[in-house]
């Protein structure tokens, strides 16, 4: 799940991206490198919070010079969207694993939002600062129309499939609907990530109740 960044699977995905030409015994080792940057970052990322985490410790951690960093990364902030990016293709995972539920509409609804709290009841220190990473690495400059198209599209796929089914209404467009679902997720993500001590789990039970009355057919809409 997104919120449990693994340090193999963001340092995997990063050399798969660069490994599209032969490399020689060099480039193996920049890449090699690159890898432990990665996962020393994330080790403490997860343990002390990617705010407090310094370039140096990072350094420090991966066994690297701290000229070596910046020959790879030109900034904490750089390898953190890295980091956020990848957090982000799981979440759309975990939007898809939702969708391929066996289940009603309400009941999908339901399934992604109790993950979500259950997932944020189980991360570490570093995931509450890792969500603006997300949002960023969604809508920053040069990715908005891949990345955020990609995050609307996998709520919109959760609309249009209940809409195919029958048991989601059509009192209202399918884009409306979208970005409720989608504007749900936003701000439970914001204020568990802003507020101490919010309800995480409590608001997002009740959202998905919110959610799936508002959206599912009536008997109503059956007439």
């Amino acid at each position: 799940m997104y919120f449990r960044v693994t340090l193999r699977a963001v340092s995997d995905v990063d050399s798969v991206e660069r490994r599209d030409t032969p490399t020689g015994r060099r480039e193996r080792r920049k890449e090699e490198m690159r890898s432990r940057i990665l996962e020393a970052s994330v080790e403490l990322f997860d343990t002390k919070g990617i705010e407090a985490t310094t370039v140096v410790e990072i350094c420090e951690r991966a066994d690297v010079a701290h000229k070596t960093f910046f020959n790879h990364f030109a900034s904490k902030a750089q390898l953190l969207r890295l980091v956020a990016e990848f957090a982000l293709g799981q979440l759309l995972v975990d939007i898809e694993e939702a969708r391929k539920q066996p289940l009603a509409s309400r009941e999908r609804i339901h399934h992604f939002f109790e993950t979500l709290a259950v997932n944020a009841d189980n991360a570490g220190p570093m995931h509450r600062e890792l969500l603006s990473e997300i949002v960023h690495a969604a809508h920053s400059s040069g990715t908005e129309s891949e990345q955020a198209r990609a995050l609307h599209d996998a709520f919109g796929s959760l609309i249009l499939d209940g809409r195919a089914r029958g048991d989601l209404c059509s009192r209202h467009d399918s884009t409306t609907q979208t970005e409720m679902l989608m504007g749900a997720f936003y701000v439970l993500m914001f204020n568990w990530a802003h507020l101490d001590g919010y309800p995480l789990r409590e608001r997002a039970l009740a959202t998905a109740n919110f959610l799936a009355d508002s959206m599912t057919v009536s008997t109503e809409d059956a007439r």
